[in-house]
This record gives structure tokens, C-alpha cells and sequence, in this order.
């Protein structure tokens, strides 16, 4: 494998970490170079294999075959973090079922990386429904609440 950047013990280990945690994939970047491992999500009945993108292909993100459909209205996560309803432990929640919201409104925060990130309404209207916990830990692209 001449001109491979990353050796395969390298690529074992991100494996193995893979494997250990909670994390589904992980990149690294090296100059022009990249390499991308990714596992099923946890619900998958056969064990992760971690596989490798190429180097100039886009990222694509892969749904679960028994995902459920994304609701209508629905705010998806524009990150992976650690999803917060209220500015702080014991304060009102931004949002609440049944409430106005209005576009631009902060409706949560996800932490990533020691930052809380304000997720704004990307329009006007009534909260129906609520699909996470304060302190959940949310995925890329994961409906966090629907706005109608």
C-alpha cells in the first residue's frame, strides 16, 4: 500500500476505540489526506465494522433502515453534542409543549467540545412536540423538536 498516509495499526486502534465507546465515527485529517471511520448506530444486531471513506469522496450520512420517519416541522441537530432544554440547571427550559416560538428564538443548547451552541428556531410557530431529554446526548441530523 504505497502512498498510504495512515498505517494499519494506526487504523486498528481508531477500531478499537470505536469499539469502546459511545462514539460512532471518528475522522482525522492529515494535510490532504483524511481518514473516516464509522459504525452502525447501537441499535444494529450484528457488530460495528468501521470502514474507510475515500479520500475525495463527500460525507454522506447513512440512515438506520428502521429509523423513523422525520416529522414534519421538525429542528434536526446541527451537531453532535450533549442537548440542553434550559440556560442552566434549575432555570425555566427554553421551550415547552404548547408555547410560541418565534423564528430566530433560542429553543436549546447542545454542548460540543466545552461550548454551548444556541439552536434557534428556524421559524415561527407552536412547539407540538419535544423529542429529547435535557442532558441527551444528540447525533448530527437527530429531530430534536418539532415546531408547527
Amino acid at each position: 500500500m504505497s502512498g498510504m498516509l495512515f498505517d494499519p495499526e494506526s487504523i486498528r486502534t481508531l477500531a478499537t476505540i470505536l469499539r469502546e465507546t459511545a462514539l460512532t465515527e471518528i475522522e482525522l485529517v492529515e494535510g490532504d489526506r483524511r481518514i473516516r471511520l464509522v459504525r452502525a448506530a447501537p441499535q444494529a444486531a450484528h457488530a460495528a465494522t468501521p470502514t474507510l471513506a475515500p479520500i475525495a469522496a463527500p460525507i454522506v450520512a447513512v440512515a438506520a433502515a428502521a429509523e423513523e420517519a422525520i416529522p414534519a416541522g421538525a429542528v434536526m441537530s446541527p451537531m453532535v453534542g450533549i442537548a440542553y432544554l434550559a440556560p442552566e440547571p434549575g432555570a425555566t427550559p427554553f421551550i415547552a409543549v404548547g408555547r410560541a416560538v418565534a423564528a430566530g428564538q433560542t429553543v436549546l443548547l447542545i454542548e460540543a467540545m466545552k461550548t454551548f451552541n444556541q439552536i434557534k428556531a428556524p421559524h415561527a410557530g407552536t412547539v407540538t412536540r419535544i423529542l429529547i431529554a435535557s442532558g441527551e446526548p444528540v447525533e448530527y441530523a437527530q429531530p430534536l423538536l418539532v415546531i408547527e
